[in-house]
């Protein structure tokens, strides 16, 4: 049997819940690493979004697409239980982490489009700030260490876009844009280490929120395009969580990985490279897409 590309490799996605990290928790699995899911929504004890997905259905993706998945309850505003979710990779992973992404988000709810910053909530934009900023810088403050211990390494900062453009709200702008340039920064701060940082964006992307958003299922989303919801026309463009997550697999197994470090990726630009599909055959490219639109 062909040894998978990821066999052997520890990971750990941070904000595995549900949408792009669920599926790069999942696509991780599929390539043959052990993937620690983690986040703050478990059987019996939804996090403050109130949503059905949980890391343990998360986890048990990963093993049945081949790889090992391992959910830890984290809320990682919170450097304690950062730190113990680190020492204990340590102790059981002899030490080894591979691959950390950073991909909480959680601002959904908060962002309250077509209002200007000064009649938004301040509470609402200054939380969206802390559940990206916050939580990225906790994590990998954390993580990078053990990466550095053995000078080998990926972090990957999980973002909206690839610029450094206004996104049609500051406060989610700013929590956008940051994670391009903490990539970006990290890089520079870990190369004398042999440890790579990226930002990665999907395109329009089909997390159970967007289909909830627009009242399909996954099974029958193109239903979608033709309603009346604002955005539709787009959507037909839409990748699952799964194809940010091929694109993820495949950067982790690329041997020359420092050669992109410190830069702004796509999963589109990187299925152009690596050469994948999204999972349901299709290959969307929401580059070209916009371009054609006037988006880019």
């Amino acid at each position: 049997m062909m040894k998978k590309p990821l066999e052997g490799k520890i990971a750990v996605v941070a904000g595995a819940t549900r949408g792009a990290g669920r599926g790069i928790a999942v696509m991780l699995g599929e390539a043959g690493a052990t993937v620690y899911c983690t986040g703050r929504s478990v059987r019996g004890n939804p996090s403050d979004l109130n949503r059905s997905e949980t890391i343990e259905e998360t986890a048990e993706m990963v093993c049945a697409r081949g790889g090992i998945g391992i959910p830890v309850q984290v809320d990682h505003t919170d450097p304690e239980q950062v730190r113990t979710l680190f020492e204990r990779i340590q102790a059981e992973q002899n030490g080894v982490l591979d691959i950390l992404v950073n991909d909480i988000w959680g601002g959904e709810k908060l962002t309250k489009w077509d209002t200007p910053f000064w009649e938004h909530s301040l509470p609402d934009g200054l939380l969206m700030q802390e559940r990206v900023l916050k939580t990225h810088l906790i994590t990998s403050y954390y993580g990078a260490p053990l990466m550095i211990a053995r000078k080998s390494g990926l972090i990957i900062e999980i973002t909206d876009g690839t610029d450094y453009r206004y996104r049609g709200h500051l406060y989610y702008s700013l929590a956008k844009i940051a994670p391009i340039h903490m990539a970006a920064a990290m890089a520079q701060e870990l190369a004398p280490h042999q440890v790579a940082a990226v930002s990665v964006t999907p395109g329009f992307l089909r997390s159970e929120e967007m289909l909830d958003y627009f009242g399909v299922k996954e099974e029958n989303w193109q239903d979608a395009v033709k309603s009346d919801v604002q955005h539709a026309e787009h959507f037909g463009e839409s990748e699952t969580p799964f194809f940010i997550g091929r694109a993820i697999a495949a950067l982790a197994a690329d041997p020359h990985i420092m050669q992109k470090t410190g830069q702004a990726l796509s999963s589109w630009s990187l299925s152009d490279e690596y050469d994948f599909c999204d999972v349901d055959g299709r290959r969307p490219h929401w580059g070209n897409y916009a371009k054609r639109h006037g988006f880019l």
